[in-house]
């Protein structure tokens, strides 16, 4: 649908009109305590829709939202199955190899798998992405944030690297490379890969076409940069080898494809708004949806029968 519906965008800012800096602490183990967004508010004028253009929409909006409970609903009823199956008194539990070491929901260590020489190097590569700071003193940082923009916007002029136009897709401020604080690098590069891989999905999360939206709806780009780094928490991909039961199933999804985590988080990304419209939130339960997303997620990536990134069960929303 081409038109785009009438929000108010938040920048930098808490709701009391104090400067927020700090999104999140990368040395907390969830990092989303803090509110994502503030309270500058930017109203954009609504083209008139055509009678196609609605019918269309709400078809969309319904594709979606049942693709989103269907999911929801398999996942429920795998982590119900997966509860009796682990259980501590369990007889299979103590015959499985990943036995529980510690029963805490998804988050529980298990035994560390034996990994390929596939997926260590995988492996291997996907953590050392994961430890590249953004510098927007590089010259290749520069330029990934400015491929960004023509991917997002390839009818509009490409503004300077601290311009108030970038506030339009969704960063705090006018200089973009303040809100990579721990997302590191790889959360640029997750925006690139989604904007590349789906466009079409890219596009009606950039311009919030789906769905009834919020008054004061979360800035896209910053959400980015949570999402990657909530994935990263997740999956238990900051030292060595993954031992949650998100992190073990991972590594599979891994040896099926080398770039499993970018998908992974366009997933996420389309999950995360659909747990947003189906919630109704607005710009205060942003932390709150995004920790819905990640429970979603774990329930999915815990079905037994998920061997490839495009059989979870949300992949269908990214190809609506």
């Amino acid at each position: 649908m081409a038109t785009r519906t009438m929000r108010r965008r938040l920048h930098h800012g808490d709701v009391d009109g104090k400067r927020n800096d700090e999104l999140f602490d990368s040395s907390e183990v969830d990092g989303l305590s803090e509110p994502l967004l503030g309270n500058h508010i930017d109203d954009s004028s609504v083209p008139v829709p055509i009678l196609e253009d609605l019918w269309d929409d709400e078809r969309r909006k319904q594709q979606i939202h049942w693709t989103f409970v269907f999911s929801q609903l398999i996942a429920q009823w795998a982590q119900w199955l997966a509860n009796i199956v682990l259980g501590s008194g369990s007889l299979i539990a103590r015959l499985l190899p990943f036995s529980s070491l510690s029963q805490n929901g998804s988050n529980r260590k298990l035994l560390q798998p034996s990994l390929s020489p596939l997926q260590e190097t995988r492996l291997g590569d996907l953590q050392q992405r994961l430890g590249v700071p953004f510098d927007g003193s590089q010259a290749v940082h520069q330029d990934a944030l400015k491929q960004l923009w023509r991917l997002a916007y390839p009818d509009r002029e490409l503004p300077s690297l601290k311009s108030e136009l970038w506030k339009d897709m969704g960063w705090q401020g006018s200089d973009p490379s303040t809100d990579f604080r721990g997302g590191g690098f790889i959360s640029l590069e997750n925006l690139i890969f989604f904007a590349k891989k789906y466009p079409d999905s890219f596009q009606r999360l950039l311009n919030k076409r789906d769905g009834t939206r919020a008054e004061w709806e979360y800035p896209f780009a910053v959400a980015g940069v949570n999402i990657s780094f909530m994935l990263a928490q997740m999956l238990d991909l900051q030292t060595g080898k993954p031992s949650t039961l998100a992190g073990v199933r991972f590594l599979e999804l891994l040896a099926d494809d080398e770039m499993a985590f970018d998908n992974l988080y366009c997933i996420a990304f389309q999950m995360m708004d659909a747990q947003w419209l189906a919630k109704r939130a607005s710009y205060m339960e942003f932390n709150d949806v995004l920790k819905s997303t990640r429970t979603q997620l774990e329930r999915e990536l815990s079905l037994e029968d998920v061997y490839t990134v495009k059989d979870l069960p949300a992949y269908n929303m990214l190809m609506g």
